[in-house]
């Protein structure tokens, strides 16, 4: 799906009555209602910076940017809409969403065998991935992998985490994406 259907989905959950699985849930109910709003405050405070910009913009051959993603998924809320953002810069990007759970292509793309998310998988035009990040940034995936292995309790793990996002501002998915753009042969 585009990003406009994702959207739409994403707010199709949270107002269809009966909700479907696993929406029905409580918990996953508000987590995505809580995402639906940071997704908004992303795509309208629009943090992507003129470097990042120049680098997007300078992609000459056409791209493929292919991102796995729920909208249950709290990592998701955050840089799903900063990936959006980036790819909308430059017309010779086409941006495209896989749900995790629904026939998408995650099992080619575990993080220490799990099925985490978000993924970005880049492709050149004959379909090749150039390459793929994800699920969060290095410091990131640092503190949630510390935090795991303390086996600190999820609204722990979860409040860390948003706090962490919301003071960087997206700065370290911008850096880190642009640094993988830039060692592309086409970029150099």
């Amino acid at each position: 799906m585009n990003w406009n259907e994702y959207v739409e989905y994403t707010h199709q959950l949270l107002t269809t009555d009966p909700p479907p699985p696993p929406y029905d849930n409580p918990d996953y109910h508000h987590y995505t209602k809580m995402n639906e709003t940071r997704m908004k405050r992303w795509v309208k405070t629009n943090p992507v910076t003129a470097e990042t910009a120049a680098v997007v913009k300078a992609i000459s051959q056409p791209q493929k940017w292919v991102v796995i993603t729920e909208p249950w998924c709290g990592d998701a809320a955050h840089i799903v809409p900063i990936l959006y953002l980036m790819s909308s810069l430059n017309d010779k990007i086409s941006f495209e969403l896989q749900l995790r759970d629904s026939g998408s292509e995650i099992d080619r793309y575990l993080t220490n065998g799990s099925k985490s998310i978000p993924i970005l998988i880049v492709r050149d035009e004959e379909g090749k991935d150039l390459f793929h990040w994800g699920p969060r940034p290095k410091e990131g995936q640092e503190m949630y992998l510390d935090l795991a292995a303390k086996k600190a309790d999820f609204e722990v793990v979860k409040n860390a985490i948003q706090t962490y996002y919301n003071a960087d501002k997206s700065l370290s998915t911008q850096k880190e994406i642009v640094a993988l753009l830039k060692s592309l042969p086409v970029l150099k």
